[in-house]
């Protein structure tokens, strides 16, 4: 009995390979980018699910074939702007949005190595991509919008406040636990110090700290953080959320007491547990999903 489920464990394991290896891969810029990050070091796994050193910046779709809705979200993980969590904070997402009909495309957005527009572009670039093929993937183009973790959320807050035209701009953020500004004493200094160096001046980190960006234009945002995260202050959702209100942009900040930083959607504790349930109802209102 035990070698049966020994080799059922192994099976299912081979079948998520299988399956992860099987999605379609999307370069963002098939005869290659255009501008390098000046990484030359070869991209690998540090651990099993967290990618550094990305020079070719690419995306992976997952499609929704259960009732689809004609949503679709592109997907930022998370990693400090120096590496990126593209199982715990990229595949498994996806997974979960399959499930409410929603599609999905896992980004691996290069690593900026103090070359600031480097993951905007990448990140902008995905979305026009999945907009000017959305009739290909079944999609509504007027439905694509944009989830990043931590230093992703960054990304997503950036791409939703500095978006360059109707084909880039998402049609809503999701961020979760996000880096949003890049002052000192707020952000987390690791993503600050990979994406504007070590001593950026006071332009960039205006113009990077996207609680400054916002205006009536940005998209729709729901945002979740748990108060005791330690690594990105609350306070990075909560100006945020503030000035969404200010500028009269729908959005729900939900707050977590306990949760700390990076949970992602793995079960952790009965509160954090909440926040895929109340982005679904979220989604809802918003009819993202049915």
């Amino acid at each position: 009995m035990r070698q049966v489920k020994l080799l059922m464990v192994i099976g299912l394991l081979m079948a998520g390979s299988t399956m992860m290896k099987a999605q379609k891969e999307i370069k963002l810029y098939p005869d290659g980018p255009a501008e390098s990050n000046g990484i030359i070091a070869e991209e690998e796994f540090q651990r099993s699910d967290f990618v550094i050193n990305i020079r070719e910046p690419r995306m992976f779709y997952y499609p929704a074939t259960t009732n689809p809705t004609g949503a679709a979200v592109v997907i930022c993980p998370g990693g400090g702007y120096w590496g990126v969590s593209v199982i715990k904070e990229g595949e498994e997402i996806a997974r979960w949005f399959n499930s409410k009909g929603v599609s999905a495309f896992v980004v691996y957005y290069r690593m900026p190595n103090g070359h600031y527009e480097i993951p905007l572009k990448d990140a902008l670039t995905a979305i026009e991509l999945v907009r000017s093929n959305s009739k290909a993937y079944g999609l509504n183009k007027k439905r694509i919008g944009i989830m990043g973790f931590s230093a992703g959320g960054h990304l997503a807050a950036t791409a939703g406040t500095q978006y360059t035209s109707k084909k880039n701009k998402p049609d809503f953020m999701i961020l979760g636990y996000p880096v949003i500004s890049m002052k000192e004493g707020v952000t987390h200094g690791g993503s600050r110090k990979q994406l504007l160096g070590d001593k950026p001046d006071e332009e960039l980190v205006h113009r990077f700290s996207n609680e400054l960006q916002v205006t009536r234009k940005t998209p729709p945002a729901f945002i979740f953080h748990a108060s005791d995260d330690r690594a990105v202050p609350l306070v990075n959702s909560s100006s945020f959320a503030a000035a969404l209100t200010e500028s009269k942009v729908p959005n729900e900040l939900h707050v977590f007491q306990k949760g700390g930083h990076g949970f992602g959607m793995r079960p952790t504790n009965p509160e954090t547990d909440q926040w895929p349930v109340l982005l679904e109802q979220w989604l809802k209102k918003r009819k993202l999903i049915q």
